[in-house]
């Protein structure tokens, strides 16, 4: 494969506004039009490292990596030797000598991967960290372009824990002129500060509007979009043992669709029924999410081929 200059994809601050639409947009015509005969990737080695369980997201880079041509290496999490003290500079160094991409997810310190992409000839993906899952949000932004025809002007509800789903959401929407992000969490399971500073920064630069409440109360009228995370992520346990009775408000119920009646409805999935969300709601006509599923792999796809610098410089049509 011809070689190309490398992009790394480790937090949405590694994209400029310029980039974040590039790859919304790019992944919203994968969703609409699927990858054709074209194969930007052909040549290319894409490493798939998970330390932890996925289904959607590890699924989505393969099939997506091989549809636009690249081989694959597949990593579990006793494979590599950092598991034995090997550092994580010199894994990347070794790795970027053999891949020209690796997409990982660790649910840890996102300085691992920095450390991995200290290099200049392998493409790092953070396909999840502890802080931030930046390709669900380019996943979420996808689906609500393809069911919207829009991002600008959205109004997001967000309803649950501030884990690294909404806080990705908060780094990607704030961006959007006009969009309203409003996210409920309960009282000691909000964003972390730097994240929500963040976001408010973002949205006064660019006429969005973003706050974070810690109640159910004067919820306003007709969201456009209702969102939802698993309560319990990534095997993660919370310290209060009676963490469930704080949550309950919390939980996406038919009641929302009374003064927001034309909203959807999305979760990034898994999704335990009677817990973040009613069966009622996961699986009834408002609910985009299988949808929004599908979207990661067409999202993967936009991601590695710009990545790899296979795509459009200018951002402007393949």
């Amino acid at each position: 494969m011809e070689r190309r200059p490398v992009r790394h994809l480790i937090s949405l601050d590694d994209l400029t506004d310029a980039d974040l639409r590039h790859l919304v947009e790019r992944g919203a015509r994968f969703s609409a039009e699927g990858a054709g005969s074209a194969r930007p990737l052909d040549g290319a080695v894409t490493g798939i490292y998970f330390a932890k369980t996925s289904t959607r997201t590890r699924t989505a880079f393969s099939a997506g990596a091989l549809r636009l041509g690249s081989s694959l290496v597949t990593y579990g999490p006793g494979d590599l030797q950092i598991n034995t003290g090997e550092t994580s500079e010199d894994t990347g160094r070794v790795l970027s000598r053999m891949l020209d991409v690796l997409v990982a997810r660790t649910a840890g310190d996102p300085a691992e991967m920095r450390a991995w992409a200290a290099q200049s000839r392998m493409a790092v993906v953070n396909a999840m960290s502890a802080d931030e899952h930046p390709t669900q949000a380019l996943t979420d932004l996808t689906t609500m372009l393809r069911h919207f025809g829009r991002v600008e002007g959205l109004r997001v509800l967000y309803l649950g824990e501030g884990n690294n789903t909404a806080a990705a959401l908060a780094l990607a929407l704030t961006r959007y002129p006009g969009v309203e992000f409003e996210l409920r969490t309960p009282p000691g399971y909000g964003l972390a500060a730097p994240i929500a500073r963040k976001a408010a920064r973002q949205a006064g630069a660019s006429g969005a509007r973003f706050r974070e409440l810690h109640t159910m109360e004067d919820l306003e009228p007709d969201f456009d979009v209702v969102y939802t995370a698993r309560w319990q992520t990534t095997g993660t346990t919370k310290a209060d043992p009676d963490w469930r009775r704080v949550f309950a408000p919390f939980q996406v119920r038919e009641e929302l669709w009374e003064t927001s009646p034309k909203a959807v409805f999305m979760h990034d999935l898994p999704a335990h029924r009677g817990d973040e969300v009613t069966a009622e709601v996961l699986d009834g006509p408002r609910s985009i999410a299988f949808d929004q599923a599908e979207n990661k792999m067409h999202s993967a796809m936009a991601v590695l081929e710009w990545c790899l610098g296979a795509g459009p410089a200018d951002g402007g049509p393949a």
